[in-house]
């Protein structure tokens, strides 16, 4: 089997390549070559079997050309542009996430082979006026232009498959948290930070009301979903192709009473309440809870609870 990575440089990417990497094998399958691309190359890892890396954009034709020259098995397509840096640049949030992933969908049409292409979307394809649990075919009514873009790449990735060009699969991942390494341009970003951060000894921002709630899983849960995902015997999905994935709905105060079990008082004290309204109106906008039904049915995973998310976090940096 052939494993073709796009944001293989990214927290999600970066965890899911070592993961396959450590089992040498996707489901039953071994993997007999792998190749890891983003717009900065990926760091090389060894493994039992070849593992190419290389700097490439998904606009770029030369750069496609060279991904689908792979003849990957299995495509995993997590390149895109965040929340908050798609609503800030309109133009590069469109070229990225909705103009290079359609050509590249396209591109993988005509070459007449018909790898499994994994994708993912997000909860911000809902907005607006929507019940307490989201239902699995909820109308998509996104508030922001990254979950309008997420929505149209959720329809082209449904019609391909309904055509049967290759097999799309697509889940909504929740907000990831918490995220190591430095903060990013999601509006989501402060999830990690007000975590992050204060088990790191550092004061963060605090920008929405203590009582937001946010359905988030952690970096391990999302890698297992795209795993999963991928395994799954072909035609299990919905229509449109589109799965929700599972999370855990928990408020911002819950998540620093968590801290607080975790870090201690002295953490909580490091994180700083400055509200910001475009923040907290992107945010404000997503479900607080999906009924994920069908991903449940489906074996797919979630994690016990927001203190086993954040002690995962605590123990990665006590290593």
């Amino acid at each position: 089997m052939r494993i073709l990575i796009i944001g293989a440089g990214g927290m999600i990417g970066g965890r899911l390549a070592q993961k396959l990497v450590d089992a040498g094998a996707l489901g039953e399958r071994p993997i007999s070559a792998m190749c890891l691309t983003d717009v900065v190359r990926p760091v090389p890892l060894p493994a039992n079997f070849n593992v190419e890396t290389y700097a490439s954009d998904l606009r770029n034709a030369k750069d496609r050309e060279k991904m689908l020259a792979f003849s990957a098995d299995v495509i995993f397509n997590l390149a895109a542009v965040v929340s908050g840096q798609a609503e800030a640049n309109y133009e590069l949030g469109m070229e990225v996430n909705v103009l290079a992933t359609a050509t590249f969908l396209n591109d993988i049409r005509l070459s007449g082979k018909k790898p499994i292409v994994v994708g993912t979307s997000s909860i911000a394809v809902y907005g607006g006026l929507l019940p307490d649990i989201v239902p699995d075919h909820f109308r998509l009514t996104p508030q922001s232009s990254y979950g309008t873009q997420k929505a149209i790449v959720e329809l082209l990735m449904g019609d391909h498959a309904r055509r049967g060009h290759f097999d799309a699969r697509n889940v909504r991942l929740p907000t990831i948290t918490v995220r190591p390494g430095k903060p990013n341009k999601a509006a989501s970003s402060f999830v990690s930070g007000i975590i992050r951060e204060p088990l790191n000894g550092q004061a963060t921002v605090l920008p929405v009301p203590q009582d937001t709630e946010m359905w988030v899983a952690s970096p391990d849960c999302a890698v297992k979903t795209l795993l999963h995902l991928a395994t799954l015997p072909a035609g299990v999905l919905p229509p449109g192709v589109t799965v929700s994935g599972r999370g855990l709905t928990v408020s911002v105060s819950d998540m620093l009473a968590a801290l607080e079990r975790v870090g201690g008082k002295q953490a909580v004290k490091l994180v700083h309440e400055i509200h910001d309204p475009t923040i907290s109106s992107i945010v404000g906008s997503w479900p607080k809870a999906l009924d994920c039904r069908e991903a449940a049915e489906l074996g797919f995973p979630i994690d016990e609870s927001v203190d086993t998310i954040i002690r995962a976090y605590s123990n990665e940096i006590a290593v």
